[in-house]
């Protein structure tokens, strides 16, 4: 791994173009409050999905927020640079997301009252997701061929680790009724009733008519024409969409379209060797 682009903060690979040691250590000293929600996701699994969703549960559908203002800044990542720069600016209830696994959230979080939605996704689509990913983004390791970063992916060499382990460490966080799972599986086939149970979950009693309006507007091709959450105001140097474009297809079962049946298998052999003390983490039919 070059030195340049990722560093290792207590085992996790992440990268320096989003990330620092004083940004990873201003996470763990991080003052959680009890009204805080976290979007909690591995890479490539919705997070900027849920960028576009919480602003609106949180504020009774109001689009204002998610027109004016970046995604990455009305809903910053915990363990990213730009959240010192901006934490000011947010207003309670705060929506932050994090990539980060259970054991590295700050103290504060574990002594709060904070509320977790955890997305996870069909582990196969996020390889194809994150493949893509690292293709335009200038900022990744090149992914060398598909096979070649399916290796990389099951033995955790890329940001953020293992998907098996980023999903253990939450399944077996004992945080009760302060944590919601979904998937993006269900998002995708019926966003109005995963946005319900995001809206109930935190206490929201939002309307069916909010409900649907959110819906409309967290449309896959509603956030591609939305300039404040498709990155584009992100330069090609950082992010080639030449290459890839950012949000790229959201759909279920792209991987379908990548996997040989003998890679199929290696994968599926280790995904089930790895979870299998955890039968409720992988849903998704091969």
């Amino acid at each position: 791994m070059s030195s340049l682009k990722y560093i290792q903060y207590q085992g996790l690979l992440v990268s320096t173009a989003a990330h620092s040691w004083e940004s990873l250590e201003y996470a763990q000293n991080f003052p959680v409050q009890h009204t805080d929600v976290f979007a909690v996701t591995y890479p490539k699994s919705g997070t900027v999905w849920m960028q576009e969703i919480l602003p609106l549960v949180l504020n009774g559908g109001d689009l204002t927020p998610v027109l004016t203002i970046r995604n990455h800044d009305r809903v910053p990542w915990l363990e990213c640079k730009q959240l010192a720069e901006i934490v000011d600016r947010l207003t309670s209830p705060r929506a932050l997301v994090t990539h980060l696994p259970y054991s590295l959230m700050p103290p504060s979080f574990h002594a709060s009252k904070a509320k977790v939605i955890y997305v996870t996704r069909d582990p196969k689509d996020v390889l194809v997701s994150s493949y893509y990913f690292h293709q335009m983004a200038a900022f990744l390791e090149d992914p060398g061929t598909f096979d070649e970063f399916l290796g990389k992916f099951l033995e955790g060499r890329v940001p953020f680790g293992k998907w098996t382990e980023h999903v253990k460490s939450w399944k077996s966080a004992e945080l009760g009724d302060r944590i919601l799972f979904i998937t993006y599986e269900e998002m995708v086939q019926d966003l109005p009733a995963s946005i319900r149970r995001i809206s109930d979950f935190l206490g929201s009693n939002l309307s069916d008519e909010v409900i649907q309006k959110i819906a409309e507007h967290c449309s896959f091709r509603s956030m591609k024409d939305n300039d404040m959450s498709n990155f584009s105001h992100v330069s090609n140097q950082y992010m080639d969409t030449n290459k890839s474009s950012f949000l790229r297809k959201g759909i279920v079962g792209d991987w379908k379209n990548h996997f040989s049946s003998e890679k199929l298998v290696r994968f599926v052999s280790v995904m089930n060797q790895e979870l299998k003390e955890e039968s409720s983490c992988l849903p998704w039919k091969e």
